[in-house]
């Protein structure tokens, strides 16, 4: 079979909703190739530690590429894509130069391209998140992992907004708490979740792709008698109040259910809001705070911010 590779010349701003558009239009996941990864200081406690090719990354801006099936809907779901993504402008996200590509590869070169950007990776005290194929061994005895197929997942749960969310969930998930997942994805938050000694996690997410695939990495970790996914428009129908509600998801809309978060959320319980661009970071805050939850903690990595806030 002949893929299409797409890429994208964008701003890290926008690699989450571009990230979204190409899922939607049928990509089974997403490579970022991002120049700030050649320079970036890793410490060694969480130490991703291998090689990367500078000649793989632009200049400036970031390349975020898909790979589509090449059939007879291929020029008109690139036109989708790109009207999808010109239309990011409308909710004030910077698209950058916004320059389309593509090109052809084959089955087997297309199978290689995304793996090759996958390595076994340690993100937190706790956890290293593995892809399906690498064989690895824990280095602590107390380590946690988490397998994910990123070939069937919305990214592979190594990006600074998820890296954000799961270290927030090492300090609040206690053993025998109730989390919801608003905007599951691959389901990365739930499993980790689950990892921590959840009792239940209910992950949610709109887009039946995100709803398959995170119900295939929940099975591959073995923790499907604790998360159960399914499709739902944020909290839209969950009507109990659970300890923790994270979101990994654009600050735009965290902003527009921060009221049903609140009312999600025992007293004392968390939220954890992450998928937040550094300079919408204020406008998530006010929201959060004019809906009755305090702040604890603010984390930022590279542009990204994670906001964690209590009832």
């Amino acid at each position: 079979m002949k893929w299409s590779e797409i890429s994208i010349h964008t701003t890290n701003e926008a690699i989450e909703p571009i990230s979204n558009i190409l899922h939607e239009a049928g990509a089974s996941g997403v490579v970022i190739e991002d120049p700030l990864e050649l320079v970036k200081e890793r410490e060694d406690q969480f130490g991703e530690i291998y090689q990367l090719n500078p000649q793989d990354y632009p200049e400036e801006g970031v390349l975020v590429k898909a790979y589509l099936p090449v059939n007879s809907f291929l020029a008109e779901t690139v036109d989708e894509i790109k009207e999808a993504i010109n239309g990011l402008i409308t909710h004030n996200i910077d698209i950058g130069k916004n320059t389309v590509t593509i090109s052809e590869v084959n089955e087997e070169e297309w199978a290689t391209a995304w793996k090759k950007y996958y390595n076994p990776v340690k993100i937190s005290e706790k956890f290293t998140i593995v892809p399906t194929w690498e064989e690895y061994t824990p280095v602590n005895s107390d380590e946690l992992i988490i397998e994910l197929d990123p070939g069937m997942a919305f990214g592979t749960g190594t990006h600074p907004t998820t890296v954000l969310c799961i270290q927030a969930l090492e300090r609040t998930v206690k053993k025998g708490d109730q989390v919801v997942d608003v905007g599951t994805g691959s389901g990365v938050l739930s499993i980790a979740a689950a990892l921590l000694g959840a009792e239940e996690v209910i992950a949610l997410d709109l887009d039946e792709v995100a709803v398959e695939s995170a119900k295939s990495n929940v099975l591959l970790n073995k923790v499907q008698d604790v998360v159960s996914v399914s499709q739902n428009n944020l909290l839209d129908g969950i009507d109990k109040q659970v300890d923790v509600v994270v979101a990994n998801i654009l600050a735009e809309v965290i902003m527009r259910f921060t009221d049903d978060v609140a009312s999600a959320i025992k007293k004392d319980g968390y939220f954890i809001a992450s998928g937040i661009i550094l300079q919408k970071k204020q406008d998530v805050k006010d929201a959060i705070v004019k809906s009755g939850l305090t702040i604890v903690e603010t984390v930022q990595m590279e542009d990204w911010v994670a906001i964690i806030a209590k009832k």
